[in-house]
């Protein structure tokens, strides 16, 4: 893939991830070109106007680098130490998102992310560069069924918590010394109904403004540190 963005493509490269090559835009500053040269990864500089015609808003700097390459889920159930805290996303479909959710869930240590095949967004250009880097170190797994992967981790000793506007419970109210799985819907349609029924609880995030919905990434990111804060 065409990795764009300063920061995704510096940590990516810090991340000592593949590179195949690297394009810098005639002029670009910065101490990352050290350290391409200085560890021989390929490059080039490229004159400003034919850069900004092929790489736009790449903020001077693209890599090329191989796909993101999923996780197998129970390979990662098997891993040591044992994962205690995973985040599920039914049907989100918006790349940016996703970038968001990966950033969030490696800042604040979650142990890694399930996505279904069809009907979502995949990890794609757009999600790495929003991701700021963390799909270098975000484990994202991606199931031919959310309802199977699901009771996969209860088999696993996981409790499944859907966020939904009308859960039984107060997000901050839920049990966190279990090990948990939190699902987040699209903002659209929310929780699809078969992911529901196999939820053991919904929960809920309680809201004081006129708007009754809040972006996917920034309410796992609520959740997320609720959880770590009181584990």
């Amino acid at each position: 893939m065409i990795l764009k963005g300063k920061n995704a493509c510096k940590e990516t490269i810090l991340a000592k991830r593949p590179v195949e090559k690297v394009i810098f835009r005639k002029g670009f500053s910065d101490d990352i070109v050290s350290y391409v040269k200085e560890n021989k990864i390929p490059y080039s500089f490229m004159d400003e106007h034919k850069f900004d015609n092929l790489y736009k808003h790449a903020q001077g700097i693209v890599i090329y680098t191989d796909d993101y390459k999923y996780y197998s889920l129970n390979e990662l159930l098997l891993s040591e130490p044992k994962p205690t805290l995973v985040a599920i996303l039914d049907s989100i479909t918006d790349p940016e998102n996703l970038g968001n959710i990966m950033r969030t869930v490696e800042t604040l240590g979650a142990d890694f992310i399930i996505i279904p095949k069809s009907k979502s967004v995949s990890v794609n250009e757009t999600a790495c560069k929003v991701s700021c880097g963390a799909f270098n170190y975000v484990k994202v797994v991606e199931v031919s069924n959310l309802s199977n992967a699901i009771k996969i981790l209860k088999e696993n000793g996981f409790w499944v918590a859907g966020a939904d506007m009308d859960g039984e419970i107060d997000y901050s109210k839920m049990d966190v010394s279990v090990p948990l799985a939190i699902v987040i819907g699209s903002e659209g349609y929310g929780i699809s109904r078969l992911v529901r029924e196999n939820c053991d609880y919904l929960i809920r995030i309680p809201m004081k403004g006129k708007i009754n919905s809040m972006n996917a990434s920034v309410s796992l990111a609520i959740i997320l540190a609720n959880i770590i804060s009181r584990r």
